[in-house]
């Protein structure tokens, strides 16, 4: 494999922005934004505040996949899940995407981290 340290490089800074917005802004400090999504879909505040735990406790152990298992598919899902989640604050807060180090800095370079590992993937074979 050519590009071997560049893939471990990726896939760790992958596995690190994962984890981490799983278990910050969701997990230790559930951020305001993330109740309100839930609630969004219909769930009462206490149960917004279990889905905004589980959803930050299954972004972890999707940012462990990409640690132990390191397959293209892994970034398909990333790519999507990262466009989808996007989209979706979009619509429901779209003011969070003018504030600092806001979803689209965010969502658009784990993307982008993704594309490349597809990239080069795909030049190896």
């Amino acid at each position: 494999m050519k590009n071997i340290n560049i893939f471990k490089f990726i896939n760790l800074v992958l596995a690190f922005l994962w984890i981490y917005q799983g278990l910050v802004p969701k997990f230790l400090f559930l951020n305001s934004d993330e109740i309100f999504v839930w609630q969004w879909v219909g769930l009462s505040l206490e149960h917004a505040k279990l889905a905004g735990h589980a959803s930050g406790i299954a972004e972890m152990i999707f940012g462990l996949c990409f640690l132990f298992t390191a397959h293209k598919y892994i970034h398909y899902l990333s790519i999507l899940g990262l466009l989808g989640l996007l989209l979706l604050i979009g619509f429901l807060i779209p003011s969070t995407l003018i504030l600092p180090y806001n979803p689209i800095v965010m969502n658009l370079s784990m993307i982008s981290l993704s594309i490349v590992y597809l990239i080069l993937l795909s030049e190896q074979n």
